[in-house]
């Protein structure tokens, strides 16, 4: 338990407050320089006392938070000049004092620079769209900013902004031609208009509307980059300290910690999207199981939001956007219609329309079935999925009947038990988590009494979680199914079972690697009464506290853990998971537990990896995979794009095409359809629940002991 702020500490606020003035007088501290210094201050001290890895407040650590400012500040390159960074640079090595200090100039300074300039770009629009563009000449634009630079000066700015707006202009006259011609006849046009234009030639009055609407998103734009408040400031360079610290510690204020704690209660309508604030984008962190946007099934994990678009009004830009204002965006009462412009991580852009709901929730709780054989195998086997580790710790969560992943889990594998199954496939696939409680209770369901997890405190306490059930709910033949976004609490999961060799692990070629514990501090608790109460609301911070280690002694952090058998990842190009997460904790390892493995001895399971590869090599299904993977990571690496029409066509038909490919064969049938039944039907077509069959089915080819446990663990307590 943290304890949050002590007296000494309310005492210390009070005097940093009321009597700081040896430095300033104490008429010259108005409300809102008061309330930085008290920001200021208890976001470093939580920091400092709180966060698992002690780092200290100097220019290091004031290099990093300077960097994450910046980067967010104008992630496209669109706005600033090399000199305005060059500028900036020398709060590289002052955030760290401003920190200590209370005096906070930074955000102050960047607000200005970026306003200048955004003013600037805006009489540049203006001239460039008055110009209007010239579809003949053959150029192309850099869409990716890490592979642009600043421009040097205006004249640079200018060509970049005349790039930016005709590919822009050019992009939404080919989807307006496309709709065009989809209409068998559209109002007030004619069917010459409609029909394909021959190479070379342009539909004026086509390309009017484009660059009309294109007029249109970017005054919105340059609207509201030049209204964000000052404080809106000021929260990104808390944020960016924090981030400094870690990719999972935040600093969250009064509107935002809100909506986060309204998302952790579930009740809030709207698309049911996990999103973060990433360097200026809008990046979609997880589906929540049973929301509009899984059982619409186009939206993924590390798609990036380009747009928001109320039903059929002109999209809304929000790059470089708050989250909190793309959310509102976002959010809107059940029934109606959002449509979001998504660039994929390959490079497709294409605009998802969801309904608006709530979740279903019978679509987050555990599910089971038992499957047809595969391929005219002998015996039957049991699937189960877990998409979350869900359990409610309110007080109304603790009465008879609130479901827990737990329960859940255990009466399907009772249930799958008495239909006499022969193995069992438990998908953890996208499963990012959840309650830690659930994820060792029900890796206790596989085995006898021991331990799960070792979690390290910020003081370099360690403690073990156990079973403590002697009880074993399914004791016959495992695999594990994970991929990318298996994270956290499916981390443990997985990784206990892989440990103990009381499982076979299949699926890309590595988890997430989130082996870290955050906690929640509101920073209103400071804030005890008399004159420190006109400061609230302060937000809250979220801050990593604890670091998880498998039983081995190994971290789950980075690393994630490594399948047994790993195959073809579509998305495998992808810089995805904490490995690649800026100023993520480092891996590293304790002692190993005191634990006995089964008997799934190490050669059994090289023999399952052999015959796997064998069978995988002459499987139509998987050359398509591994194609279409190789095809995927070659065309992420193409980010220039050609400013003709025909050209530009071409490059939007094949990634169309791409993305038509990637639906065919989908890594799981989770939110491909709205028939709540049609899930058993869609494993059948699901090419890694398919190969985790026949994987049991090569278990069962085994001598029977490899795959039985050791009598001798049944009701052992590993020691203390």
């Amino acid at each position: 338990m943290i304890r949050y702020f002590t007296t000494s500490v309310i005492l210390l606020l009070v005097f940093i407050l009321g009597s700081s003035s040896a430095q300033v007088s104490r008429n010259f501290l108005d409300f809102q320089t008061k309330r930085e210094h008290l920001l200021a201050y208890l976001v470093r001290q939580q920091l400092a006392a709180n966060h698992f890895s002690h780092k200290e407040f100097d220019d290091s650590l004031s290099r990093a938070a300077f960097t994450l400012y910046v980067k967010q500040l104008d992630s496209q390159k669109r706005f600033l000049l090399a000199e305005d960074v060059r500028a900036l640079e020398k709060y590289a090595r002052l955030i760290d004092d401003e920190m200590i200090s209370g005096y906070i100039e930074f955000p102050r300074a960047s607000k200005k620079l970026l306003e200048r300039r955004v003013g600037e770009v805006q009489k540049m629009f203006l001239e460039i769209m008055d110009k209007g563009f010239d579809f003949s000449q053959q150029e192309d634009l850099e869409t990716d900013p890490e592979k642009l630079v600043y421009c040097r000066n205006q004249d640079e700015l200018y060509e970049r902004w005349r790039k930016i707006l005709k590919y822009q202009v050019l992009w939404r006259y080919l989807d307006l031609q496309e709709a065009a011609q989809k209409k068998p006849m559209p109002e007030k046009r004619t069917v010459e208009s409609t029909k394909a234009l021959p190479a070379g030639q342009i539909d004026k009055q086509l390309l009017e509307e484009a660059t009309e609407k294109i007029r249109v998103s970017t005054r919105q734009l340059f609207d509201r980059l030049l209204t964000v408040g000052e404080q809106d400031y000021l929260d990104r360079y808390f944020d960016a300290v924090c981030r400094a610290f870690d990719p999972h510690t935040n600093y969250l204020p009064p509107e935002e910690n809100e909506d986060f704690q309204i998302s952790m209660k579930g009740s809030l309508e709207g698309i049911g999207a996990t999103l973060r604030e990433e360097d200026g984008f809008i990046k979609v962190v997880s589906i929540v199981p049973g929301s509009p946007a899984f059982r619409e099934g186009q939206l993924h994990a590390e798609d990036i939001i380009l747009k928001v678009a109320e039903g059929d009004a002109e999209p809304v830009d929000v790059t470089d956007a708050r989250l909190r204002d793309a959310v509102r965006l976002i959010r809107g009462k059940k029934g109606t219609s959002v449509k979001l412009t998504v660039r994929r991580p390959e490079g497709t852009e294409l605009v998802i329309a969801i309904i608006r709901d709530v979740v279903q929730i019978e679509e987050t709780f555990v599910k089971a079935t038992v499957m047809e054989p595969v391929d005219g195998q002998k015996g039957r086997f049991g699937y189960l999925k877990i998409p979350t580790f869900y359990r409610d710790f309110s007080e109304e969560g603790q009465e008879d009947g609130v479901r827990n992943s737990t329960d859940d889990t255990r009466k399907a594998l009772q249930e799958l038990a008495r239909q006499k199954i022969d193995g069992i496939v438990v998908d953890l696939r996208n499963n990012g988590g959840g309650s830690l409680v659930d994820a060792v209770q029900i890796a206790g369901l596989f085995i006898p009494q021991g331990p799960i997890v070792q979690v390290k405190n910020s003081n370099g306490e360690l403690d073990i979680l156990r079973d403590k059930d002697s009880a074993v709910y399914y004791d016959g033949p495992v695999v594990v199914l994970v991929n990318r976004f298996s994270a956290s609490a499916s981390e443990i999961l997985a990784g206990a079972l892989q440990d103990y060799r009381r499982a076979v692990v299949l699926g890309s070629e590595r988890t997430h690697g989130k082996g870290t514990v955050q906690t929640i501090i509101n920073l209103n608790r400071a804030l005890t009464g008399g004159e420190l109460e006109r400061y609230k609301p302060l937000g809250a911070m979220k801050i990593t506290i604890q670091k998880f280690y498998r039983i081995s002694g190994q971290s789950t952090q980075m690393e994630g853990v490594v399948p047994d058998i790993v195959l073809p990842d579509p998305l495998g190009y992808l810089k995805s998971g904490e490995r690649y997460a800026e100023y993520a904790l480092a891996w590293d390892s304790v002692s190993r537990a005191e634990y006995k493995p089964w008997s799934l001895h190490p050669e059994v399971v090289e023999s399952l990896r052999a015959h796997s590869r064998k069978r995988l090599s002459a499987d139509p299904r998987y050359l398509r995979i591994a194609e279409q993977a190789s095809h995927n990571e070659n065309r992420s690496q193409k980010s220039r794009y050609p400013l003709v029409p025909d050209g530009l066509r071409r490059e939007l038909d094949e990634l169309k095409a791409l993305r038509e490919e990637a639906a065919v064969e989908p890594e799981d049938s989770e939110g491909k359809a709205a028939d709540p039944a049609s899930w058993k039907k869609d494993l059948v077509d699901d090419f890694t629940v398919t190969e985790a069959v026949r994987i049991l089915g090569d278990l069962l080819d085994f001598e029977k002991e490899l795959i039985q446990p050791r009598q001798e663990v049944a009701g052992t307590v590993s020691p203390s």
